[in-house]
């Protein structure tokens, strides 16, 4: 038993050491976003930052629990979502009027992050008045007298050109994240986030595992996928698993004989008890003499001599009774049979009092007993 615990502590003391080698840096929440923070993400004044996020991968988070990305070259962003396995983050501008930083958009080229692609779209400003609803304008880049349209479409700018006398501004080039199929032909508000993405460092297949990617050591830089607990895949599970199986195999083999001697013992213990039990009932049965069996309930004689009353269309049964039977609740019906019993003066079906009464010599409702006057009548 001695050496069973030493072997026990030793384990538990390997299990810890590895733990706290890989699991040191913990993920980080921001507000009720429902995105977590972590590697290659950290989060501004927590611990090991530096060596749980990767260079310009730092979030900061403001007092209204919003996560805050400096994107260098184009400024400050507010974090929507996170996908680690796609390796894409979702922004959006803080002053909600997208199209002008897009518009101002230059990653620097020091920035890991890079618009998922690029597309060609002309700026038109035309009249409010002309166009009223009919197209989709930008609205923080619009007034009450001019109004700011962006289309990818030649054609669309021909004829806005053309009929409504609207006037070009410029064509950019703007980050987009997806572009829909009827962009070709009216114009869009380019209101949707902006999605980059970043290729270093690369966690994809680790976080496809839904295993921890991390810096490999505080020194040289590289990244390595860390076993995660809980995925089944880890080295400490497969630990467990042969340390247990070591020993849980005997424990149940030894656990399965002593329950078997146990069941033995116990059914030889029955066995005789039941048999103990036996002789003392057999001996007292003896010495017991049979008793005569009593009836509680009353002769046919009395009972009849109770008041029948055969109820008529009214169904009013006499007495302080209701219309329905106490005993097998079932409503009184015309021409139906009652019976009384005299003192309570309580009514039931005949059929039903008339077996009541044979077995008990009480009235079902008040558990009163008929005078010796009534009984001996």
């Amino acid at each position: 038993m001695g050496n069973f615990q030493v072997f026990f502590v030793s384990f538990l003391l390997f299990a810890s050491v590895y733990a706290i080698a890989r699991y040191d840096c913990q993920d980080s929440m921001c507000g009720i976003n429902h995105f977590d923070i972590r590697f290659p993400f950290g989060l501004q004044g927590t611990i090991n930052l530096q060596h749980c996020s990767y260079p310009g991968f730092n979030l900061t988070c403001n007092s209204q629990g919003r996560a805050i990305l400096n994107v260098a070259g184009a400024g400050d962003f507010y974090v929507r979502d996170i996908d680690y396995v796609a390796q894409e983050i979702q922004l959006y501008d803080p002053s909600n009027c997208l199209p002008k930083r897009l518009i101002d958009f230059q990653s620097s080229s020091s920035s890991p992050f890079k618009a998922v692609f690029y597309r060609n779209y002309t700026f038109l400003t035309c009249s409010t008045d002309l166009i009223k609803s009919n197209f989709n304008v930008i609205g923080c880049l619009s007034n009450s007298t001019t109004s700011t349209l962006a289309t990818s479409s030649r054609s669309f700018v021909k004829e806005m050109t053309s009929l409504y006398n609207c006037s070009v501004n410029s064509t950019l080039s703007l980050p987009v994240s997806w572009t829909s199929e009827y962009e070709s032909v009216f114009s869009t508000d380019l209101n949707l986030d902006l999605v980059l993405t970043w290729n270093e460092p690369n966690c994809q297949d680790c976080e496809a595992q839904q295993d921890l990617c991390g810096f490999k050591n505080a020194t040289t830089g590289k990244i390595q996928c860390f076993d995660a607990p809980g995925t089944g895949h880890t080295r400490g599970i497969q630990i467990f698993r042969i340390i247990a199986l070591s020993l849980v195999i005997p424990a149940i083999t030894c656990s399965f004989g002593v329950t078997c001697y146990i069941c033995f013992e116990q059914s030889r213990y029955n066995r005789r008890a039941a048999a103990a039990v036996q002789n003392t009932t057999a001996a007292t049965a003896a010495a017991v003499a049979p008793q005569p069996e009593t009836t509680t309930g009353l002769d046919e004689s009395t009972i009849e001599s109770y008041t029948k009353v055969v109820l008529g269309e009214s169904r009013r049964v006499p007495g302080p009774n209701h219309g329905t039977c106490p005993i097998c609740l079932a409503e009184y019906h015309p021409k139906e049979t009652v019976r009384c019993i005299p003192e309570c003066e309580h009514c039931f079906h005949a059929e039903c009092i008339d077996e009541w009464l044979k077995i008990n010599g009480t009235c079902p409702v008040c558990r009163n007993t008929p005078s010796p006057a009534h009984v001996n009548s």
